[in-house]
């Protein structure tokens, strides 16, 4: 069994100054695996982003239990270094990467982290140069970070990340300022972090698009988790995700209708590959 790395329980949370008596999370209940690929679907105020900084242990939960890598977060019993440390294996690319730059060359940028954790300045260079390679931006090290692309810029600032060599990293709509091109680049570096190399991710999106690459999808709505699955069985639901001011796939939408229209053709395809094989095989069968 698969160890688990984050673990919420009976979570509730409710800004201090916020005078709506309604929590922005409650009583949530997740678990996440080591190795994990999950995106985290919702609409706007639905929770998600908030859930990802309490994981990320920049807020911390009105009541419930939050654990981390087995260790329990209480503020009154955890040391400030174990606060520390177990926040250095955690790190979180935000949707504007001009928030996350913060040098003038993209190498110093990337080693912005390792520095102010102290790590050695041999350590650094080695680092520095395999998180360019991962994310694709080697032959810009020497570049200003602000004359990039938005998607050179995102993959500079997860570049950053990388550095810290995080355990987790948690993706906080990090593609939703990017053109096609920038997204499809960013997407190809978390899915790379995942499989090659381990790194557990939550990637908080709008887009159910990049939701389907993932292995796992949550839903989230009014603070709680209302979907949990498979790409697959979380977007056959698809009153259920319409109900709640969500999209599926255009591909799952496409079949869907068609399927509608008394064309048996299978409605849980995710993919323009999956579609095309079904319409070709559909098309071969009654050659029309």
């Amino acid at each position: 069994m698969a160890e688990i790395i984050i673990k919420a329980e009976d979570i509730s949370f409710r800004y201090e100054d916020d005078r709506d008596e309604t929590p922005v999370l409650e009583h949530l209940d997740l678990e996440i695996e080591k190795g994990s690929f999950v995106a985290v679907l919702g609409h706007n105020g639905s929770g998600k982003s908030t859930l990802a900084k309490i994981v990320n242990m920049i807020l911390s939960p009105t009541s419930g239990k939050l654990t981390l890598f087995g260790k329990e977060i209480d503020e009154e019993t955890i040391t400030e270094d174990e606060f520390f440390a177990l926040r250095a294996r955690i790190g979180m690319v935000f949707q504007n990467p001009d928030n996350q730059l913060v040098a003038t060359v993209v190498e110093e940028d990337v080693a912005f982290g390792p520095e102010n954790i102290g790590i050695p300045s041999y350590e650094i260079r080695m680092r520095v140069d395999d998180a360019l390679d991962i994310v694709g931006m080697s032959a810009f090290a020497k570049h200003s970070p602000h004359q990039l692309s938005g998607g050179q810029k995102q993959r500079v600032a997860i570049a950053g990340i990388i550095a810290m060599a995080p355990e987790i990293i948690i993706f906080d709509e990090s593609t939703a300022m990017l053109d096609p091109r920038g997204r499809a680049d960013v997407l190809n570096t978390i899915e790379r972090l995942n499989t090659e190399f381990g790194t557990t991710i939550l990637h908080i999106t709008h887009y159910m698009e990049e939701a389907i690459r993932a292995k796992r999808v949550i839903v989230i709505d009014s603070g709680r988790v209302l979907l949990d699955g498979t790409p697959r069985e979380v977007f056959s639901q698809v009153d259920v995700l319409k109900k709640v001011g969500l999209d599926v796939p255009q591909v799952t939408e496409l079949m869907l209708s068609l399927h509608e229209d008394g064309i048996p053709l299978r409605a849980d395809a995710l993919t323009c590959e999956e579609a095309a094989d079904a319409i070709e095989a559909y098309i071969k069968k009654n050659g029309r």
